[in-house]
């Protein structure tokens, strides 16, 4: 195939990609409250981040049918990971609102919005939760307990 034909096969596949996998670029109100509320809340996750990897684990350990023993060997690892795994998803969350922010302010009148980045701050419950008009005030998200 001479060096022409590939170059033009390139394109093509180029185009081809970029038409099959663009979706809608939109946002609304909703996308720039969702980067804010992510944006500010996602520091209150790691803060609150002990509280709710501890309250975790004990909710876990009264579900499970394991003997004491395992359930008192469990609780520190336990704890540790859960912990950690909330301080990631908290550091996560700030990073899927400053990812957002810029659309949510450029596309401001239109009314469409686009899927969150990061959906466990949309879905997952929380020890803060309140639905304000310019705000989601959701702080300290269970990440370990995330409904399906």
């Amino acid at each position: 195939m001479s060096s022409n034909a590939r170059r033009v096969c390139a394109w093509c596949a180029v185009v081809a990609l970029i038409v099959t996998t663009a979706g809608p670029a939109a946002a609304s109100p909703e996308t720039l409250k969702r980067s804010m509320s992510n944006i500010i809340g996602g520091p209150f996750d790691i803060v609150f981040s002990p509280v709710t990897a501890a309250s975790s684990v004990y909710r876990n350990l009264n579900d499970i049918d394991d003997s004491l023993g395992v359930r008192i060997a469990y609780f520190l690892p336990g704890f540790v990971w859960n912990t950690g795994v909330n301080i990631g998803s908290g550091a996560i969350r700030v990073f899927a609102g400053v990812l957002e922010l810029i659309p949510g302010i450029i596309l401001l009148p239109f009314q469409t919005d686009i899927d969150a980045i990061f959906a466990p701050g949309e879905k997952g419950n929380a020890l803060i939760d309140y639905d304000t008009p310019p705000l989601n005030i959701k702080w300290g998200i269970y990440y370990m307990d995330m409904p399906d």
